[in-house]
């Protein structure tokens, strides 16, 4: 068997928790673990990642237990994220922080939950599962006698606001905020017009890593494509040819999982190669120098994404476009929109903790309890409301 370090050294360039900037209340350490160990572990223990279990990926959770959950999707983020940072000497704990985290802000039903409680949010301030997640881990948890959230580290609240990149770029790009990252205390201070750390940049790419892969798995599991049909794609018609190769007589369960697996050691390898060539040029000496360069330092390289373009594209097309997908996400944004307005309209249909936060019918801040408590539903928890508050049956 070949060498490799059990522990790598831990690169210039990475997060450094003895450097952390902090939290917004100070505590004492008090334990071995470092401070991005414990972020991680309050948001294992949270209790909106336990409800990524209920939460669709691109299938209502009802649908089977075989495929993806927001719960299975963010660890397998997270998996990719430690694997890749180990590699790159980045601090391993505030990666797999980020990759777990990075969903925990989704209402159900996925994109098309969001599209709909943005769309009744909009008079308000709008709705943005990212700016949601921070909602989630600075205001709406409520697990510690001494604050509300989860009192995060600066670098775990500046990774999950930065997902996507810089999300300002001047003064003006301010009033176009969500109001739920808005709302934030010191906001600002979390430097939006700037790229994350590295930790938070390898998360984002692991998250593109992981749902690529795990949509072809489940997109031919669920029989709205074959094999036959994702052949096409050149990218993926290469993997599948050469699992082949190597086992001639392999059957088309065991071939797709092998193909899938060497999609993603395909993809690691790219973002390796290409970040490493990244940092060689910019030579950064500490995770700040990272975040103040113009371009992100951790990615794909042009020739890898000039071949996933077909990819997204076969996707989009196939699975996320497909009759069977479109009728149950246009019932699902059904659900949440008249979940939305019913509520706005008549705050006393709420239940007791949420009604006593509203004041009165159409107002912005009932606007903003109601859309707390429908983000934070499960798919299950979404339809079983409506069934109750729309049936004729639903209490009988």
């Amino acid at each position: 068997m070949g060498k490799f370090p059990a522990i790598r050294e831990r690169a210039i360039y990475a997060s450094d928790p003895v450097k952390c900037r902090g939290r917004r209340i100070a505590q004492p350490s008090g334990s071995e673990r470092s401070p991005f160990q414990r972020d991680k572990d309050r948001i294992i223990h949270s209790s909106a990642f336990r409800r990524l279990k209920g939460k669709t990926q691109v299938f209502v959770a009802h649908e089977g237990d075989y495929y993806r959950t927001r719960l299975t999707h963010s660890l397998e983020v997270s998996q990719i994220a430690r694997s890749i940072s180990r590699v790159l000497g980045l601090d391993e704990d505030l990666a797999e922080c980020l990759a777990l985290a990075h969903d925990l802000g989704h209402p159900p039903f996925g994109h098309s939950g969001e599209d709909a409680l943005h769309a009744g949010m909009e008079p308000y301030g709008g709705f943005d599962h990212n700016a949601n997640t921070l909602r989630i881990v600075e205001h709406l948890e409520g697990r510690y006698a001494e604050f509300d959230g989860l009192n995060l580290t600066w670098e775990t609240l500046e990774g999950i606001a930065k997902h996507n990149g810089p999300v300002i770029k001047s003064e003006a790009d301010k009033a176009s905020l969500p109001w739920a990252l808005r709302e934030l205390k010191d906001w600002e201070g979390l430097e939006l017009d700037t790229y994350a750390g590295p930790e938070a940049q390898v998360a984002a790419l692991a998250d593109d890593i992981a749902y690529n892969n795990h949509d072809i798995d489940d997109g031919l599991r669920a029989g709205l494509f074959s094999v036959a049909d994702i052949c096409e794609v050149p990218m993926v018609g290469e993997a599948f040819a050469d699992v082949r190769r190597r086992y001639p007589v392999i059957s088309e369960d065991r071939m797709i999982h092998e193909a899938v697996r060497d999609m993603i050691g395909y993809m690691v390898a790219d973002v390796l190669a290409e970040t490493r060539r990244r940092l060689a040029d910019a030579n950064p000496k500490s995770a700040d120098e990272i975040r103040g360069l113009d371009h992100s330092i951790c990615e794909f390289s042009e020739e890898f994404r000039e071949k996933e373009s077909p990819l997204r594209k076969f996707l989009f097309d196939n699975m996320y476009r497909h009759y069977k997908v479109n009728r149950m996400m246009g019932q699902a944004r059904r659900v949440v929109r008249e979940l939305f307005d019913l509520f706005i309209d008549d705050p006393t249909l709420l239940p007791t903790a949420q009604r006593d936060k509203c004041n009165g019918p159409k107002t912005e801040q009932t606007a903003r309890v109601v859309c707390d408590y429908i983000a934070g539903m499960t798919d299950s928890f979404a339809i079983t409301e409506h069934k109750q508050l729309f049936s004729v049956s639903g209490y009988l």
